[in-house]
């Protein structure tokens, strides 16, 4: 049920805002607009202003919306009202009004970022797991246990590392984009190191070498970034599972497995997921050492064999609070904003000429099941996700696709280059390859949301 309302209301306030972009302009401009509708079928609300022509209504189909305006191309109009009527408005006037509806879910994204930086949220501390065996991490010479200080593209001036996910946003943005990172990382932070503090030192993630074209967990794991440092401790043991066949308790510390040394809850996860049978583990409870055989369950996920043990693995990382001022936390709004927008359009244009897959197109079913979740963290991460789709929304509507607001557009560059406006031939053929496409991007999204449903 959560997910259902969460979805709606997303839906409701990403589209009453793109529409209410088109109509604030448009009635800025002197057009008169008739309806301004957030969803499609039969209303089930209507209203009127005082001293407004626009009938405000609420459709039955929550998943789009339209804001009808005077217009001659469409019906008969007074001449008394011509000069009110949209096709009749200057050519930068009518580009405005076509571009507000993208511009203002730009805006949203924005203000809600802004709101989340201002009120703050708490986030995993940038101090680091250990890191997957073989991956780029590792070999770079991180170890587990460090906080990383500052991150940059390599070349740039490096900023400062507020949080984990922080982190892991500016890995993802390099990744994708071809580019090494440099860190600035502190040793002897985690417990793996043995709490000592030592000196700072660089390292280089050449992540240009990946060829990322995929945002997925096997990224991360290629770059041997998983998460924040944890303790190596056991959690909630399932009943049944392996955890609880093998004697393993909630609390218990692991030191070792085999000839393994466990520093921390990444390293403790990936020797279960790469067991092959049963393994000696040397756990502390209570202050005393024990010996278990824990024989992980092998699954198949993905073609690949993963070991399980039913079990909560690792503590839940320290946290800190990501605040900023006034400021900084609207410029950091609209910094992230661009970035988001930058990534998108870059990721649409890889996919494009066949070097991104896909699988990174997202359909409704997806949109809800991410709305249901971060609905249920809490109100911060409901707002981050209403922020990312509102981008999304922003940029899709400006790509030039001739149903999209983008499209207009495109005519409307047509028209200023040559003085005349499109054909009406030309606009059925061009609203035709536009509908065709639209409905192709809208099969692969819903056959990808299916897909990671099922899997």
């Amino acid at each position: 049920m959560l997910t259902l309302v969460a979805f709606v209301v997303a839906l409701g306030i990403l589209i009453a805002i793109h529409e209410y972009g088109h109509y604030r302009v448009a009635v800025a401009c002197g057009v008169k607009v008739l309806k301004f509708s957030v969803g499609f079928g039969k209303p089930i609300y209507t209203w009127r202003l005082k001293n407004r022509p626009t009938e405000f209504s609420i459709g039955m189909l929550p998943l789009g919306g339209y804001v009808k305006m005077l217009d001659e191309r469409e019906g008969p109009v007074d001449p008394a009202e011509r000069h009110l009527a949209f096709n009749n408005r200057p050519l930068g006037e009518r580009a405005a009004i076509v571009a507000a509806g993208p511009a203002a879910n730009l805006l949203l994204a924005i203000v809600l970022y802004a709101i989340v930086n201002w009120s703050g949220m708490q986030e995993p501390q940038p101090i680091l797991a250990s890191p997957v065996a073989g991956s780029i991490a590792e070999r770079a010479g991180l170890r587990g246990g460090e906080r990383v200080q500052q991150a940059g593209l390599e070349g740039e001036t490096l900023e400062e590392v507020r949080s984990f996910e922080d982190l892991r946003w500016r890995l993802t943005r390099a990744a994708l984009g071809g580019r090494d990172v440099r860190l600035e990382v502190t040793d002897g932070v985690g417990e793996s190191t043995g709490g000592s503090v030592a000196a700072t030192r660089s390292v280089l993630l050449p992540l240009g070498q990946l060829n990322a074209a995929d945002a997925d967990a096997q990224l991360f794991r290629k770059i041997g970034i998983l998460g924040p440092w944890t303790q190596a401790v056991i959690g909630e043991v399932m009943p049944g599972g392996a955890a609880e066949k093998a004697g393993l308790r909630a609390g218990d510390v692991v030191q070792r497995i085999g000839d393994r040394t466990i520093v921390d809850g990444q390293q403790l996860r990936e020797t279960i997921r790469s067991a092959k049978g049963a393994q000696s583990w040397q756990i502390l409870r209570g202050g005393q050492t024990l010996e278990l055989q824990v024989a992980p369950e092998i699954r198949e996920e993905g073609g690949q064999s993963i070991g399980r043990i039913s079990a909560y693995v690792g503590t839940p990382p320290a946290l800190v609070t990501v605040r900023y001022g006034p400021l900084d936390g609207l410029w950091n709004g609209a910094v992230r904003t661009w970035e988001v927008s930058v990534l998108t359009l870059k990721m649409m244009g890889k996919m494009l000429i066949g070097e991104a897959s896909l699988k990174n197109l997202s359909g409704p079913l997806t949109i809800a099941d991410y709305a249901g979740k971060s609905a249920s963290i809490g109100l911060s991460a409901y707002l981050l996700f209403l922020a990312l789709i509102s981008v999304s929304l922003g940029v899709l509507n400006l790509l030039p696709l001739p149903v999209l607001d983008g499209g207009h557009l495109m005519y409307y560059l047509w028209e200023a280059i040559t003085g005349k406006s499109v054909s009406d031939a030309w606009m059925d053929r061009l609203q035709r390859g536009g509908v065709a496409i639209l409905l192709g991007m809208m099969s692969v999204a819903l056959f990808n949301d299916v897909t990671r449903l099922l899997g």
